[in-house]
């Protein structure tokens, strides 16, 4: 297999905020929210650390953490990726998978949960089951909540390891969890980190204005290896870089609020400084 790769202000203020960025950003939440089936695309699994693999291709990226008792599973992408997953689990183990741990509620991060539920636990946040049903739509495809839920800490231990997950705070939703492999020094992060301009999905709970703040707390964590919603597996010294940015975002918006720009206005700005950049 191949190497991983390292890789305040007043009510109608934030109101403002919140537009702003909801335009910047709605057609990508639209797309996420709206459980697109895809056709089945090509995943490859690539080693992390010992008894850690990442899933990287179509949605997001898939933890794969083996024990000699079963696997545990952060994500499981689009219900139409399951047997994909499954096959690329197959090079690395032959164990069944037993937990699968969702980071937020998105499709592309949670809609497998339909197919992996007949054999495993599905475990979340209890704001991302929240999500997930009132999210769902009619003709939503392999979308199904986790039956196991937690609010600020839970683990897994299974084999003799362990794997914990916490709930730190808003910011890409309200929901999101941190996945933390102690042993390997690892987190996974979902998409309050990920290779892409960063998406705040309002109609999920999210906050710009907590994001940073669940970020601090997230890198006080003993961690070298950080495994992001989408993307290469990178490190710690990145996820800071990523807050930064984060926090950047937030302020450019207060500042043209100070400068009494219009949110058409606003929204044009932010447009043009992240043509081109891909949004989760």
């Amino acid at each position: 297999m191949p190497a991983p790769i390292l890789r305040r202000r007043k009510r109608m203020s934030k109101k403002i905020l919140a537009i702003a960025l909801a335009a910047l950003i709605g057609a990508g939440v639209a797309t996420v929210q709206g459980f697109i089936s895809k056709p089945i695309p090509q995943l490859n699994i690539y080693k992390v650390k010992d008894d850690l693999y990442n899933i990287e291709g179509d949605g997001g990226n898939v933890s794969v953490f083996v024990t000699n008792e079963g696997v545990i599973l952060v994500d499981d992408k689009y219900e139409q990726d399951h047997d994909a997953i499954l096959a690329q689990i197959r090079t690395v183990t032959n164990q069944p998978v037993k937990y699968v741990i969702n980071t937020h509620y998105h499709a592309d991060h949670s809609s497998g949960n339909a197919r992996f539920l007949p054999m495993a636990e599905v475990i979340s946040t209890a704001n991302a089951r929240t999500n997930i049903l009132e999210h769902k739509q009619p003709n939503a495809v392999g979308v199904a909540p986790a039956r196991i839920v937690f609010t600020d800490e839970t683990a897994v231990f299974l084999g003799g390891k362990e794997v914990r997950a916490r709930y730190f705070g808003r910011g890409h939703t309200n929901g999101d969890a941190i996945i933390y492999f102690p042993a390997q020094r690892t987190i996974h992060t979902g998409d309050l980190m990920a290779d892409t301009t960063p998406l705040v999905d309002y109609g999920g709970g999210g906050s710009i204005v907590e994001w940073t703040k669940t970020l601090d707390a997230a890198m006080k964590l003993d961690f070298d290896t950080v495994i992001p919603g989408h993307g290469p597996v990178t490190d710690k010294a990145a996820l800071l870089t990523y807050r930064n940015n984060v926090e950047k975002l937030r302020n450019c918006v207060y500042g043209l609020i100070r400068q009494g720009k219009s949110q058409e206005d606003i929204r044009d700005i932010l447009m043009a400084d992240t043509a081109g950049k891909p949004t989760a």
